[in-house]
């Protein structure tokens, strides 16, 4: 019932609407076209866009993430990248990073992940950096 229905829309009623659609022959013909005749193809070329763009959909470039899931929200925006350095006389090594972006794999210390994260939102945080004064 349903394959009757859809072979009957396609092989009748399809080609007796685009038949009945004003069509030009030529491009300079769309210019001569009534507004009545414009709409009358409207539902014709909202369909055609539509498939169109579902076609190409796959091609184009991923968006990047909203703005919302920044985590620096107002920290030295004007930088492009936050970084403080801090002294401490009493670490076991000269220089220490530690991770403020919450994504690090080895958090508390920085393994770079804010890269990936500045990149995809457009924030700016990076490591604190411990260092060590060398007498």
């Amino acid at each position: 019932m349903v394959l009757e229905t859809i072979s009957k829309i396609i092989k009748v009623q399809l080609p007796a609407y685009l038949k009945k659609l004003p069509l030009p022959e030529t491009i300079g013909g769309l210019a001569r076209l009534t507004v009545s005749e414009w709409l009358r193809l409207l539902p014709l070329l909202g369909i055609l866009a539509l498939l169109g763009y579902l076609t190409i959909r796959p091609f184009l470039p991923k968006k990047k993430k909203q703005r919302d899931s920044l985590i620096n929200l107002k920290i030295q925006k004007e930088n492009p990248k936050v970084v403080n350095e801090i002294d401490i006389e009493d670490l076991k090594s000269t220089n220490a990073c530690y991770c403020r972006c919450w994504r690090s794999k080895t958090f508390p210390v920085c393994d770079k992940s804010h890269l990936k994260h500045n990149e995809l939102t457009g924030d700016n945080v990076g490591p604190l950096i411990l260092k060590k004064k060398i007498r």
